[in-house]
């Protein structure tokens, strides 16, 4: 089963289990089953309608949550439609079978493939629009289609210098009963037609967001709807065994307080009575379940130690060659180990769902990443069918993975049906991280076998941790995907220094205990760490510039373009002036699918304070991903990043004692402020006539570019993310 089988498999099978039915996404785009979605006027197909006064309307397929999808992907429709940008207007497509992603067989925008896997059915949907207008401008004007070309929202009869706008078109055209048959091979614009893809525009959702129109999840209002919150255990899996719920609701302003078997909500007519009964209820939690005794440092000593176990056996990740015959007939062995926290998400809108159950139907208000599960879970939970759900897609204040998760919806559902009204769950920031779904908590050996000369022979990288699938998707996803599981272990494979003949990369996978889950950057942005900070100690040892050590690593063209770009935007090997110093590192990004996989190079100045607060003054990136459909929103993407990344790596982590998240808000959970985000440079690279993957792109050089800067500083090394005052002290004193 490959990785990308492995993403289908997380969704499609449960669109299975939960019998949702419809036209399947494939490379004929027929039309929507959603009543909504059929009436719109002009309809040529799922993706495109055509009013008479010539507006275009394009439906965009997943959620916009800041990463400017809602613009990337009609510019793919528009440009095989060889539209009129200036005459687009972009809406978000219902829940529809017919927006299905290719890859996930759901409306489900994770992984950074949205961009990736729409492509080809997107440049497909826009080809067959154009078309239908070809083929009914032909037989209005009584002359072979073959005849006829297109201009920006206009078909041209160049023999009799006839045109017909697109709109004058579609107020007497009709849409076929089936789609025309579009050829990818023959039917395509080649990239050097493009006139929209690869041009930048600004993006469609930035207006109403800078005026306030833009509707949030958290914006829903429902005429009579009540307010709630929902307080879950803090260990996975437990629930209430009592409450001091009938002393709550007494409270003013609250109408029920609902006790399920996984949490409790409070119930009122205003949030802040919500928020006053919620600071008096008291929840007993059954006690019993392995978290209760999860603790952070003495866990990670239990996964040092599994690391350092020769007994040890895990999962299979990737490998090249023999690494235990490599490593066991080298000159010389260095080992060394690299930890990483939990870390939240910390998405600013709180999680919430506006829910109304009725007898004919259920509506969810959500701004979420999973609308297809949203209707899927929803379903399942109240007993009914998925026709019967229907989800009103909202903006999102920041998703990162958190909103991948639908709990929100199935609680505001739950309890709409229990108090027979309209109801809006908000999450407190304490309940959410008290609650909250995490970046998996890391130990990582790596050992590197090195030959008389200093050259790597043979790399064994072994990544100790908690898997994900079970808990994010579905109990038993594990065992169908043979436990490879490709969130906790991405980014653990070196496919680009292919001058490295014998590696091995294994996940040895501790008990699953806590609520761990996809988070921007998933198992890249540690296990890039570990790989890179280790690549630079060698490449010290050897007495070799960190740089020529990679570009000698490596024959991929497109890796050393990305480090050479890089190393020329940072001055790379220029003395700095101040107490500053530059380190490096390079990551390739969905490396599980090498022709999808985008590159980075990165480079982070630093300093030290003498406190041990690690500034980082100016960040540098080149990025290749093969065409950036936007290339400003391609670089905005990158850019916030590294944002995310250096703030994980620097102040971020979440702790547990005796299973209980020890942070409750913002003053404990430290995030990056904006007067410490660094100077960040980026350089946009093309190297082919598609797009791959970018939303997370920046995040695995993060880490490792910081670290290796300190070394340069400081001729020490730091093993555990993130790197805080206290830890870079002891680490300069070791």
């Amino acid at each position: 089963m490959s990785d990308l089988e492995l993403f289908n498999f997380q969704v499609s099978r449960r669109a299975f289990l939960g019998g949702s039915a419809g036209l399947a996404f494939g490379f004929a785009i027929g039309f929507p089953k959603s009543a909504e979605a059929q009436s719109a006027p002009g309809r040529l197909n799922a993706y495109v309608s055509i009013a008479p006064d010539g507006t275009i309307t394009i439906q965009s397929p997943v959620a916009e949550m800041g990463q400017g999808i809602m613009t990337g992907l009609p510019m793919i429709v528009a440009e095989e439609l060889d539209a009129d940008w200036s005459k687009v207007k972009v809406e978000q497509s219902p829940v529809d079978a017919a927006y299905h992603h290719p890859i996930f067989k759901a409306q489900y925008v994770v992984a950074s493939i949205s961009t990736l896997g729409y492509w080809t059915p997107l440049r497909i949907a826009g080809a067959q629009a154009r078309r239908v207008l070809l083929n009914a401008a032909a037989e209005k004007w009584g002359v072979p289609a073959a005849e006829l070309s297109t201009e920006p929202s206009t078909v041209v009869h160049a023999a009799s210098g006839r045109r017909m706008g697109y709109g004058e078109i579609a107020a007497f055209a009709a849409a076929p009963a089936a789609p025309p048959a579009i050829d990818p091979a023959k039917d395509l614009k080649t990239a050097d037609k493009y006139r929209i893809l690869g041009k930048g525009t600004d993006r469609v959702d930035v207006p109403a967001k800078s005026t306030g129109a833009a509707k949030y999840g958290i914006d829903a209002r429902v005429p009579g709807m009540a307010y709630a919150t929902f307080v879950r255990p803090p260990v996975r899996g437990s629930g209430p065994a009592s409450s001091n719920a009938a002393e709550v609701k007494k409270m003013a302003g609250i109408i029920d307080v609902v006790s399920l078997d996984h949490g409790v909500a409070v119930v009122g007519e205003t949030f802040d009575a919500v928020r006053k009964a919620r600071r008096n209820l008291k929840v007993t939690w059954r006690p019993g379940l392995p978290g209760d005794a999860i603790d952070t440092d003495k866990d990670l000593e239990t996964y040092l130690g599994d690391g350092r176990d020769p007994k040890r056996v895990g999962v299979e990740w990737k490998s090249k060659g023999d690494a235990t015959k490599a490593l066991a007939g080298a000159a010389r062995t260095l080992s060394r180990e690299y930890l990483s926290d939990h870390v939240y998400h910390a998405q600013m809108e709180p999680m919430n769902s506006t829910a109304h159950v009725r007898r004919d139907g259920v509506d969810i208000w959500v701004g979420t990443q999973a609308p297809t599960r949203t209707q899927l879970d929803v379903a399942k939970a109240l007993g009914t069918t998925p026709d019967m759900v229907r989800v009103n897609q909202m903006f999102l204040g920041g998703g990162f993975g958190r909103r991948a998760t639908v709990e929100a919806s199935v609680d505001a559902a739950l309890v709409s049906k229990a108090v027979n009204r309209p109801v809006k769950l908000i999450l407190s920031r304490e309940d959410d991280l008290w609650a909250g779904t995490f970046r998996p908590m890391t130990a990582q050996r790596i050992e590197a076998g090195l030959d008389a000369s200093g050259s790597i022979v043979g790399w064994r990288h072994r990544v100790v941790g908690e898997p994900v699938g079970d808990f994010v998707y579905q109990p038993g996803y594990n065992k169908a995907a043979k436990d490879r599981d490709v969130i906790f272990m991405m980014g653990a494979e070196l496919p680009y220094y292919n001058k490295v003949a014998n590696w091995h990369s294994e996940h040895l996978m501790e008990p699953e205990r806590t609520r761990v889950a996809a988070w921007r950057g998933i198992g890249a942005g540690y296990t890039k760490f570990a790989i890179e900070a280790m690549l630079d100690e060698v490449a010290a040892l050897n007495k070799v510039d960190p740089l020529e050590f990679r570009l000698a690593l490596t024959e991929d063209s497109r890796a050393k373009r990305v480090l050479q770009k890089v190393a020329e935007m940072s001055g790379w090997g220029k003395k700095r002036s101040g107490n500053t110093a530059l380190g490096l590192a390079f990551a390739e990004y969905g490396a599980f699918a090498p022709k999808f996989g985008s590159l980075i190079a990165s480079v982070a100045e630093v300093s030290v304070a003498k406190n041990g607060v690690i500034r980082v003054h100016n960040y540098w990136a080149a990025a290749d991903a093969g065409l950036a459909v936007n290339p400003g929103a391609f670089s905005a993407q990158v850019e916030s990043a590294i944002v995310w990344g250096l703030s994980c790596c620097l102040k971020e982590r979440v702790t547990m004692a005796k299973g209980q998240v020890q942070q409750s808000n913002f003053h404990e959970y430290q995030i990056m402020r904006m007067a410490e985000v660094p100077q960040i440079k980026v350089e946009v690279l093309t190297s082919g006539a598609s797009p791959t993957m970018v939303g997370e792109l920046g995040v695995p050089g993060t880490g490792p570019s910081v670290a290796n800067a300190f070394y340069a500083l400081t001729g020490k090394r730091l093993y555990h993310m993130p790197f805080t005052p206290q830890r870079v002290q002891a680490a300069l004193k070791a």
